[in-house]
């Protein structure tokens, strides 16, 4: 492991995560900047509100593959051993990198989403056990509540409390790393969180209404 390489496999994290799915599959399939519409937020939940699940759900893919791929290119270049808390470590720095990368895209004028799909793609490469079980987190309040941001929220929050009580991990980065991701993930829902507590948060329609190229 050298610092040439990891600055560069961080460079090439960040050019992952500013892949602008949601803006490019808008613009070259339906014409529309989803960042003007709905929510005004550059992410799969929107893509699917604006445009439908046939152009949001390749997006939900996208943004999740482009995390999980900028995780996992430490271990794909053997920058260290598996397993280790160091190649760990390095994994988060790619990892966050990307979702720097897609929360301001240098490909779409540094407006970009909020990088929940991206975070989810990041912690499936470094934990896939107790991502799967935020995931059921999710699914569960989203069903329960029909809120995006609540369930984005509450499995966010519940990825520390799992790994501190159920799993366990090498490296002290890392737990401290998924308690800064969901203070994060709060911080970056602010507004539907007065909307929530105000009751004007708009809940996630399962029907496909997306608009017509």
């Amino acid at each position: 492991m050298t610092f040439t390489n990891i600055l560069l496999v961080s460079l090439a994290a960040y050019g992952l995560g500013s892949i602008a799915t949601a803006v490019w599959a808008g613009k070259i399939f339906h014409g529309v900047d989803v960042r003007k519409h709905g929510s005004g937020n550059a992410g799969a939940t929107n893509t699917i509100r604006v445009l439908g699940w046939a152009t949001g759900l390749p997006v939900l893919f996208l943004d999740n593959a482009k995390g999980w791929l900028a995780a996992s290119l430490p271990l794909l270049f053997g920058l260290a051993p598996e397993g280790s808390a160091e190649l760990i470590n390095i994994q988060i720095l790619t990892g966050s990198i990307a979702i720097i990368g897609h929360v301001f895209p240098i490909f779409a004028g540094f407006k970009g989403g909020k990088g929940v799909a991206t975070t989810f793609g990041v912690f499936l490469a470094l934990h896939p056990m107790v991502t799967l079980s935020c995931l059921s987190v999710f699914l569960v309040i989203i069903l329960i509540t029909g809120y995006v941001s609540a369930s984005s929220i509450v499995a966010g929050i519940s990825f520390p409390i799992q790994l501190f009580l159920f799993f366990e991990t090498p490296s002290l980065i890392f737990q401290l790393f998924s308690v800064l991701i969901g203070v994060a993930i709060i911080i970056t829902h602010k507004n539907n969180i007065k909307r929530l507590l105000n009751g004007e948060e708009k809940r996630f329609i399962w029907k496909n209404r997306g608009k017509q190229s």
